[in-house]
């Protein structure tokens, strides 16, 4: 018999419980076979919040919970949660072979993998479920399941509400999502630390992009391996985070077996870890890291999920990714909040920041899950992510109406855009930067308004270039808006031509 004394209770906080009242009266007003989709970020408390949501669900409909997720870590924590809050429940793990028991327990956690089989085998394995929720609602993993419950309510909780296929959209499952507090608002009031970003430019070229749409574990491992790549991360760490607890992340286990060679070489306390180690192996390391206040911890992609270690201070993408999902659950790692710690650092050795905009900026996911291709599209394509790379040079028409070629191909928009953030002024003001750049190419080589507007003719592939970019900074590239943006630009460009360069 389990003391439930040993689990402690965790209240909620007044957003949280906000949340938990809006979940509840929306499927009761909604009734059976009506699914629902909540969006929180990282570090948000999902697990409390759907732990409550269960409680409460039990106590009013009188039918069970069934929680789904991927991995055993966040079914112990779920389980651990509803024992606290004095819900009698069941972790159908790979021992449970049958549930005679079943009407002793009023809810049941389970990994997704594992019931699926014993439903398989058995339709009715579980009984008089009344609310399936789902950890981790953007993995397709858990679509399998939904087949085997009629007549029920399904709540989907994640913190990117996107599909990880984009050929199956979550509005396909889900028919509302409730978007919970921003990143932004769960910072300013005390919930999550800030993150402090640092950027460096790496050449990306050699990455390749697979059939998943992000970047091969392959291409990526022999890009990250390499003497100039390793030794960036190297000054990347000793320049922002030595003496912190940091975690790495890397794509592949090559290049993290040589992170872990690089940083041993040079003394620093470290340790590698990825799918193939033994429960055992990662249950020590894992408690090595939590002890060791300057660890570094160089993984592979098992850390991204079901791994909470609040004295995290420096994440670092040690990797490309082209998955919003990913890139916030990276970051999100180092977002715990603890009484000595209101920030944490970032190191972006991806060029992340430039695919995504920084972790903190507002995102309309109701975008995301209602037209979530005309959302993915506004991100770089694969063209525009290999063009992103490469270094400008301007036409040689151009190149002989201009004195000096290098004030327009040494001007960068995404590095303004960059400093204007880091400022504290608006992402905007990036493009009135360029628009000053312009004009003044345009005074130096031209006699009079004419010649001018003539030159401004020549610079719209340069313009077009530079509003790609930004938007790509914004993380807003439909075509509208970019048509919209160069029509604004030009019309501000040649009246300013005509004010202030002399006709006669």
């Amino acid at each position: 018999m389990i003391d439930k004394s040993l689990f402690k209770k965790k209240e909620l906080y007044p957003f949280q419980k906000n949340v938990v009242d809006q979940i509840i009266s929306e499927l009761s007003s909604q009734g059976e076979n009506f699914n629902l989709l909540f969006q929180l970020p990282t570090g948000g408390g999902k697990t409390v919040i759907f732990s409550n949501i269960a409680k409460q669900y039990i106590d009013k409909k009188k039918k069970k919970v069934l929680i789904l997720t991927h991995r055993i870590e966040l079914c112990i924590q779920t389980s651990r949660q509803l024992t606290a809050l004095g819900v009698d429940n069941k972790v159908v793990n790979s021992l449970v072979k049958s549930l005679d028991d079943q009407d002793e327990f009023q809810s049941f956690t389970a990994m997704v993998e594992t019931l699926n089989n014993r439903l398989q085998e058995d339709n009715d394995f579980i009984k008089d479920v009344g609310l399936v929720i789902v950890d981790e609602a953007h993995n397709n993993s858990f679509r399998k399941i939904f087949q085997y419950f009629e007549n029920i309510n399904i709540l989907g909780v994640t913190a990117t509400p996107l599909s990880s296929n984009k050929s199956l959209p979550l509005k396909d499952n889900y028919d509302k999502l409730i978007v919970g507090e921003s990143i932004k608002s769960l910072i300013e009031n005390g919930y999550l630390s800030n993150a402090e970003t640092f950027t460096y430019d790496v050449n990306l070229h050699g990455l390749k992009i697979g059939v998943n749409g992000d970047f091969t574990v392959s291409s990526s491992d022999k890009v990250y391996s390499n003497y100039f790549m390793q030794e960036k991360l190297l000054f990347a760490y000793e320049e922002v985070a030595v003496g912190k607890k940091t975690l790495i992340f890397n794509s592949g286990i090559e290049s993290s077996r040589a992170v872990y060679e690089l940083f041993k070489k040079h003394k620093y306390q470290v340790r590698h870890l990825d799918s193939t180690f033994s429960d055992t192996d990662r249950k020590d390391i894992l408690e090595w890291f939590r002890v060791t206040p300057d660890a570094v911890l160089t993984s592979v992609g098992i850390l991204t999920t079901g791994f909470d270690e609040p004295t995290v201070e420096t994440i670092i993408l040690n990797r490309a990714t082209r998955s919003l999902t990913l890139y916030h659950q990276m970051i999100g790692r180092g977002s715990r909040k603890l009484s000595n710690k209101d920030i944490f650092q970032v190191i972006d050795l991806g060029n992340n920041v430039r695919r995504f905009g920084y972790w903190q900026e507002y995102i309309d996911w109701q975008d995301a899950f209602n037209y979530p291709d005309r959302f993915l599209e506004a991100r770089l394509s694969e063209e525009d992510d290999m063009v992103f790379e490469a270094e400008y040079e301007i036409s040689r028409s151009l190149r002989e109406k201009i004195k000096d070629p290098s004030k327009l191909e040494e001007f960068s928009m995404r590095d303004v855009y960059e400093s204007c953030i880091s400022e504290g002024k608006k992402g905007k003001e990036a493009v009135d930067v360029s628009l000053d750049n312009h004009f003044d190419v345009i005074a130096e080589n031209s006699e009079d308004m004419y010649d001018g507007l003539l030159l401004l003719e020549e610079l719209q592939e340069d313009i077009e270039r530079r509003l790609k970019h930004y938007t790509k900074c914004i993380t807003k590239a439909t075509d509208n808006y970019l048509n919209w943006l160069k029509e604004t630009y030009n019309r501000q460009l040649s009246q300013r031509i005509r004010a202030e360069l002399d006709a006669e």
